[in-house]
C-alpha cells in the first residue's frame, strides 16, 4: 500500500495508515468500530468499512485516527472529496498525524490538485516522524511521472528506493520512468535489484521477465515469468506473466 487517476487506489500507499495508536481514549464500542473497519478495508470490503468507520466517528468525532479511517474508506471507493474533508479533520485533530498528511496528499492529486498534493507530501517525506518516508517519495515519483517530467520521477524514486530497499512498488515504477526515457538497459539493473531484495513478489518477478524480454533475454525472461507464474499461478501477475509466455519464441 498504484496516482494515475483511472486507476484504483493503491493499497500501498495507504493502508500503512491504519496501525493507530491511542484508540484506548475512545469507548470501547467506537474501537471495536474502528477495529472492524481495519480489517474489512485490509481484506477488500470497502463499503463495510466505511460503515464502520462512520460509527467510530459518530460515536467519537474528536478521534484523529477514525477521522483517517473514514478518509481511507472513502479514498478507497474514489470519493476523493470526502476523503480530503476527512482527513483534514484528522490533522485538526493532531497536527502531527503525518500518515495522514501523506494520505491527504494522494488524495488532493487524485482530486486533480496535483500541486497542494505535491505540497503535502513533500511536507510528510520531510516530517522526521514519518514511518513510512518511501510511500511519500514514491506518490511525489508518480505524480512528477504522470506529469511527463522524467527526471523528477526518477530522483524521487530512487529517494524512495533508499529509504526502503524492500519497496517492490518503487523498482517497478522506477523501471516504468527508465523506460519511458529509453534508458531500458538501466531499467533491468533496477529490477534484478528488486528480485535480489524481494524475490518473493511475483509483480517484480513479472517486471523483470517483460524487461529481459524488451532487450532480447529470452531465456532470462521465460524463467523470470515463469517465477511470477509460480508465486501467484490464479493472481494478476501470474495471468500476465502466462499471457506474456505465450509470445516469447519457442
Amino acid at each position: 500500500m498504484t496516482l494515475a487517476s483511472a486507476a484504483p487506489i493503491r493499497r500501498a500507499a495507504l493502508l500503512v495508515l491504519l496501525a493507530a495508536p491511542g484508540l484506548a481514549q475512545s469507548a470501547p464500542d467506537a474501537e471495536l468500530r474502528f477495529s472492524t473497519g481495519v480489517m474489512h478495508l485490509r481484506e477488500g470490503r470497502v463499503d463495510l468499512a466505511l460503515e464502520e468507520f462512520k460509527r467510530a466517528a459518530r460515536e467519537d468525532p474528536k478521534n484523529p485516527y477514525f477521522q483517517n479511517g473514514l478518509g481511507l474508506a472513502y479514498a478507497a471507493k474514489g470519493e476523493w472529496k470526502d476523503a480530503i474533508t476527512a482527513f483534514r479533520k484528522a490533522l485538526e485533530l493532531n497536527p502531527y498525524y503525518v500518515d495522514t498528511r501523506n494520505a491527504l496528499g494522494y488524495a488532493l492529486i487524485m482530486s486533480g490538485d496535483r500541486e497542494g498534493g505535491k505540497k503535502e507530501l513533500l511536507s510528510a517525506f520531510s516530517d522526521a516522524m514519518n514511518p513510512a518516508p518511501e510511500i511519500s517519495a514514491y506518490n511525489l515519483g508518480r505524480a512528477y511521472l504522470e506529469e511527463k517530467n522524467v527526471a523528477e520521477a526518477i530522483n524521487w524514486l530512487r529517494t524512495s528506493l533508499k529509504r526502503n530497499r524492500a519497496y517492490a512498488d518503487a523498482y517497478l515504477l522506477l523501471a516504468e520512468a527508465l523506460v519511458t526515457s529509453d534508458r531500458v538497459a538501466e531499467a533491468v539493473v533496477e529490477l534484478e535489484a528488486g528480485v535480489k531484495e524481494v524475490p518473493t513478489n511475483a509483480g517484480l518477478q513479472l517486471g523483470l521477465g517483460k524487461a529481459y524480454y524488451k532487450v532480447g533475454r529470452f531465456s532470462d525472461a521465460r524463467a523470470r515469468l515463469e517465477e511470477a507464474l509460480k508465486l501467484d499461478a490464479a493472481g494478476p501477475a501470474g495471468r500476465a506473466a502466462a499471457e506474456q509466455l505465450q509470445a516469447l519464441p519457442k
